[in-house]
């Protein structure tokens, strides 16, 4: 099982307690937001694609999008998601579980800068009823990632107009 795999990685760095299974679903952006009573921007989703025939991992906020053309311009190839079945085999976590850490081998993970404007977020641990509170410091340390990417839209839009709201200028 995903989560057993998930646990075991942060038992060795003395963790696997923060890994938090949950009584109702986290399989999607909006059940998890819920489940752990935060705002849906804080869920860091990941999302498995194929790129240049092998599994690439990027994980974004919960309300980032992926922006086709700046996906491209990362790297080189349209986007193109991997099937459940595909995601299960190659990354090593089922859909609605994915996340960056106790992946399989040959698995590169990027994180997008929509996560940079958070103190703490919120990625699953390999069920689709887990997660575990990072820093972004921690997701960069325990997700073994690559690189920083911008391969997303929406999200700068809605945070420009909640710090509006915020401040009383709409």
């Amino acid at each position: 099982m995903a989560i057993e795999k998930v646990k075991e990685y942060f038992r060795a760095y003395g963790m696997e307690d923060r890994v938090q299974e949950l009584a109702a679903s986290s399989a999607t952006v909006e059940l998890a937001a819920q489940a752990l009573h935060c705002e849906p921007c804080r869920i860091a989703k990941t999302l498995s694609f194929m790129a240049d025939a092998r599994p690439i991992l990027i994980v974004t906020a919960g309300d980032a999008k992926i922006d086709n053309p700046k996906y491209k311009a990362q790297f080189g190839v349209k986007a193109k998601m991997l099937t459940p079945e595909e995601a299960e085999t190659l990354v090593g976590h089922a859909v609605g579980g994915v996340c960056p850490f106790a992946v399989n081998e040959g698995v590169t993970v990027y994180l997008d800068e929509s996560l940079q404007r958070f103190r703490t977020v919120f990625p699953a641990c390999g069920s689709s009823n887990s997660a575990i509170e990072l820093t972004i410091a921690e997701l960069e340390t325990y997700s073994g990632y690559t690189a920083w990417v911008d391969v997303c839209k929406g999200w700068r839009e809605d945070a420009i107009e909640k710090e509006r709201f915020d401040n009383g200028t709409v």
